[in-house]
């Protein structure tokens, strides 16, 4: 492992966030250290929250801040309209203007719990307020004028589109100069020398320091960092009832706890590092342990992760109500509730539709092969017959419904 000289650099690099550094990374190291630098990370606005997969590059933000630089989020709200083409292989929806604004007011809140806004502190930015205004002619003589489209085909996000024989729109093409353009104009506007980045941004990012280099005789650097998936090779952020949002208003604090309680045991220490504040020596501690006492580990990653997305205080409720349901065999009144019509239940509803509903399966189909494999509980008891129907007598002294799907994800249902 690399030693570095700077906080910011060395906070990175042992915590495991650093793929790759422009060259010499030395320039870097010398410049965090000699004073505070500003940074971006890009975020386009394609849904109302941002989800798990996105949570390293938030808490590169998060590092850089605690390390006394200023950190940049930028809204795509312009690049949005476009789509990035990275790691697609098909165009993106394009969303209308009203659409990308609902989406960027769910995104802006989210980092409202991880970084401080202010003067002098983090800012929030969107491309939009000098990416919707060009002029095209101009822009093409002043910016595209720099960019080989030789070099542009080459490009990952573009050589791998095309090698597999799909689709790449013009519009797509040109996510890149646009994204080249964002890294120039953050640093006219607010001295910003560095874009970081996840590895597949790292062609865009390099785009932005040649643009940087040609037009504002700036040195501008890249850091990229790793992509993460899982020890089982699935993507990070996914799970079968989709993805693990960030919004409290998709996935509840107890849900949430539940996708880190439920880490391989060889992601443990890993995600501990990216996931969590705690001191690299208490993770070295909890990473060490073994045997049934990893589950220990995990509930602390758990507990640590929720904290820092939705608070202390939720994140104790949410280990407090896996402990009454798991440990001490209690109906938590504070398991993730969904409500349905009285009259619903009244006339019998579907199991697969309640499953579906309560989030526990991505679809009917996954609830049959669920059931076909013993893995759905109602109230405790395996559900057998596809078929079967949901009425009141099925209600608990509490007046819900509880439905398992495996051994640590419950939903109540509760009519109304």
């Amino acid at each position: 492992m690399t030693t570095f000289k700077s906080d910011f650099l060395n906070v990175l690099s042992s915590r495991g966030f650093i793929q790759q550094i422009s060259e010499p990374s030395e320039a870097l190291d010398s410049l965090a250290r000699e004073r505070p630098i500003t940074a971006y990370i890009g975020f386009d606005c394609t849904a109302p929250s941002l989800h798990v997969g996105s949570l390293v590059q938030i808490m590169l933000l998060y590092w850089l801040q605690q390390s006394g630089h200023r950190p940049i989020a930028l809204m795509g709200g312009g690049t949005t309209r476009v789509g990035d083409p990275s790691g697609k292989d098909e165009s993106r929806r394009l969303l209308g203007d009203e659409d990308i604004a609902q989406n960027l007011a769910g995104i802006r809140a989210i980092f409202a719990k991880f970084l401080s806004f202010g003067s002098g502190k983090a800012l929030m930015a969107n491309n939009a307020d000098w990416l919707n205004g060009l002029n095209y002619v101009d822009f093409l003589r002043d910016v595209g004028r720099h960019f080989s489209v030789n070099r542009m085909l080459a490009q990952d996000s573009v050589k791998l589109r095309l090698e597999r024989q799909h689709e790449l729109s013009f519009l797509e093409f040109n996510y890149m100069v646009l994204q080249a353009y964002d890294f120039v104009e953050l640093y006219r506007r607010h001295g910003c020398v560095l874009q970081m980045g996840g590895s597949d941004q790292w062609g865009n990012i390099v785009n932005g320091i040649d643009l940087g280099r040609r037009i504002a005789n700036a040195q501008l650097f890249a850091l990229t960092s790793p992509l993460i998936t899982t020890a089982s090779g699935a993507k990070m952020g996914k799970t079968a009832a989709g993805a693990v949002w960030l919004s409290a208003d998709f996935v509840s604090p107890y849900d949430y706890w539940q996708y880190w309680r439920n880490s391989d045991d060889g992601d443990v220490a890993r995600f501990l590092k990216l996931f969590t504040v705690l001191p690299l020596d208490e993770i070295a501690r909890l990473a060490a342990l073994g045997g049934a006492d990893i589950n220990e580990a995990k509930k602390v990653l758990a507990t640590e992760a929720t904290a820092l997305l939705h608070g202390r205080a939720a994140a104790e409720e949410a280990a407090a109500t896996a402990r009454k349901t798991f440990e001490e065999g209690a109906l938590a009144e504070t398991l993730p509730t969904i409500e349905i019509a009285r009259r619903d239940l009244d006339a019998g509803f579907g199991v697969l539709t309640a499953f579906h509903k309560a989030g526990l399966v991505a679809s009917n189909s996954e609830a049959r092969r669920q059931i076909q494999a013993s893995g759905l509980k109602v109230n405790d008891v395996t559900v057998t017959d596809e078929k079967m129907a949901l009425t009141p007598k099925d209600l608990s002294p509490e007046g819900v419904i509880k439905l398992s799907a495996g051994k640590k994800r419950h939903v109540l249902i509760k009519p109304v």
